[in-house]
């Protein structure tokens, strides 16, 4: 890439980081779709992997190991199955079509967005929680796999649980984290990281996390009702992205 191709992802992967830091989420939904206006999906890819690494490391970690720990021990059904599904759906990548992807993740978020505002509220019950984390999960590790955005399905599960704003946004850098691994190590054996891209994907380590510290400041001052509304339409504008993607083919 030219310097100024090189500007304008840094740029967007400090929006992302922005985003991440607010609401815990969407890093890789806003790069990818940001970056493969005008790289090769494939690079798009790779240049999210390394940010989302460490940025959702110091997501997890932002309250401490031993709550990290904690947030993991909860909800390790959920994680365990969304990293195997991230594992085996990342060698699929030259498979199946990008846009049947982006419509079957996009369209249920939007729905269940526009749901959870207009005042209906998806509770999962104690008794059934146990089928919701497989197959939440699986739906997300499945589709993450393919397009490193497994953001909104976890959303869903965690608003669905009533999850506290900081709980919330511990849950998720740990849930994103060990998935960001197992997606580091799938695209490390499909060939999407490489040599050639692992290089480019660290340069983005910078901008992404100078976004991020910006967003904290701002999920900070954010209480309960608000952070959960600024989410839900993070959420929306996000699904709206993916369809759109999916429509343009």
């Amino acid at each position: 890439m030219d310097a100024e191709l090189w500007a304008v992802a840094a740029a967007i992967a400090a929006l992302a980081g922005f985003v991440k830091g607010a609401v815990g989420f969407a890093m890789p939904m806003i790069m990818i779709s940001g970056m493969s206006t005008f790289l090769a999906p494939e690079l798009a890819l790779a240049l999210l992997i390394m940010p989302t690494l460490t940025s959702n490391a110091w997501q997890a970690l932002r309250g401490g190991l031993a709550a990290a720990a904690a947030s993991a021990k909860l909800h390790w059904r959920y994680i365990a199955i969304v990293m195997v599904f991230i594992l085996l759906s990342g060698q699929l990548v030259a498979v199946l079509p990008a846009s049947v992807l982006f419509l079957v993740l996009g369209v249920p978020i939007v729905l269940f967005a526009l749901a959870q505002l207009s005042g209906w509220r998806l509770s999962i019950q104690p008794r059934r929680r146990r089928g919701a984390e497989l197959g939440i999960g699986a739906f997300a590790g499945f589709v993450g796999g393919m397009s490193g955005v497994w953001g909104p399905p976890t959303v869903m599960y965690l608003t669905a649980l009533d999850t506290a704003k900081a709980d919330q946004m511990r849950v998720q850098g740990v849930v994103y984290g060990l998935g960001a691994v197992m997606l580091t190590l799938a695209h490390l054996r499909s060939g999407v990281l490489n040599w050639d891209t692992a290089p480019a994907s660290a340069a983005m380590i910078v901008p992404a996390l100078a976004g991020m510290a910006a967003g904290f400041a701002i999920h900070d001052r954010v209480d309960q009702a608000r952070f959960r509304r600024l989410t839900l339409v993070v959420l929306i504008v996000a699904g709206a992205n993916l369809i759109r993607r999916g429509l343009m083919g």
